[in-house]
């Protein structure tokens, strides 16, 4: 079956969110797609200084993935305005503030983290290192890796990391750059770096950190992954990959796997879309039907009126109230499963 949740209203006067829709383990095909839906010339609410034009939506999209450059998206972010409002204006708006994304102190007396380096055989330099974040206490505890998006390992999923420590569980956030020096501190060195890695040997180097993780003396062995963007795709690589190994995964807007690997997830899914992500929603579909036909225990929830990367608290792409209730859900998905 197929519900409609009632609307979310953000407790900040000035922030509506639109109805979250969600889809049942067993519910039918979501809905397509519908790229004509953008409007092509949107009038900016009156009097909204946070509004942002649906087109530099698509071009930070564009961008944030690796298909236009810096120079060339606010080039173009730069001919379009709405209301008077400009579109460079717009597009800076949209450029991470990771001083946003901090939830959890790095004090927190809830947990304790450290940078740690392992091997990784296979992998882009033969080791690897990651930031693992434990709850106070000794352990075991249910672990969870936290994969990065296209840039290595930036602040936002440190966080992310902490926010997993203090709910109970340990986590470890591996950094994808690592061979080559780890994440520079800023997203666009990021990008261009995990670009000229060896895809398939950085895929390697997560499956390594999740073999790292789920032997570790702090876990007890019972092991989930989440990812966001390209962690989304790796969290759903790793389903196909590990089998029994991985009792959860939660991929956030990420890349399906190839259907033919479907066959393989032992994993249960818990898979979470934004709205308007046109490119990853596209891949559905098919992933849907292999998971329904190899008989995986899956959910899926897209949320209404959002973008994709609306979990990432840094950026104005982050809407609160569908970013806590998939938060809300994940914490739910991976303590029924990991327990």
């Amino acid at each position: 079956m197929t519900r409609l949740e009632t609307p979310l209203t953000d407790a900040s006067p000035k922030t509506a969110v639109s109805p979250v829709a969600a889809v049942s383990p067993v519910a039918a095909a979501s809905p397509a797609i519908d790229a004509s839906a953008q409007p092509t010339a949107p009038t900016a609410p009156q009097g909204d200084p946070t509004f942002i034009d649906p087109r530099i939506y698509d071009l930070y999209d564009e961008y944030c993935h690796g298909r236009i450059d810096r120079r060339e998206f606010l080039k173009r972010a730069s001919a379009l305005s709405v209301a008077g409002i400009g579109g460079l204006a717009m597009a800076q708006a949209l450029l991470p503030r990771y001083a946003r994304a901090q939830t959890i102190s790095f004090t927190d007396p809830r947990m304790k983290a450290r940078y740690v380096d392992y091997p990784s055989p296979g992998g882009n330099g033969g080791r690897m290192r990651g930031y693992l974040v434990q709850p106070s206490g000794t352990g075991p505890f249910p672990a969870v890796l936290v994969i990065h998006e296209n840039r290595g390992l930036n602040p936002y999923i440190e966080d992310v990391a902490r926010r997993l420590a203090v709910a109970g569980f340990v986590a470890l956030a591996p950094d994808g750059l690592a061979p080559v020096g780890g994440y520079p501190g800023n997203d666009d060195d990021g990008r261009a770096l995990q670009a000229g890695l060896d895809q398939a040997k950085l895929l390697q180097d997560m499956l390594n950190s999740a073999l790292f993780l789920k032997a570790h003396a702090l876990s007890s062995g019972r092991l989930g992954a989440t990812g966001f963007c390209w962690g989304g795709g790796a969290a759903n690589f790793l389903a196909t990959t590990m089998g029994a190994d991985l009792k959860a995964s939660v991929p956030f807007y990420g890349a399906a796997p190839n259907a033919a690997s479907v066959a393989n997830i032992r994993a249960a899914l818990q898979i979470h879309y934004a709205d308007n992500d046109e490119r990853i929603n596209a891949m559905w579909p098919a992933y849907e039907a292999a998971l329904r036909a190899h008989q995986v225990t899956f959910e899926m929830h897209r949320y209404a009126g959002t973008q994709h990367g609306f979990h990432n608290n840094s950026t104005p792409r982050h809407q609160e109230a569908a970013a806590s209730l998939a938060w809300e859900r994940t914490l739910g998905f991976f303590r029924k499963h990991l327990a």
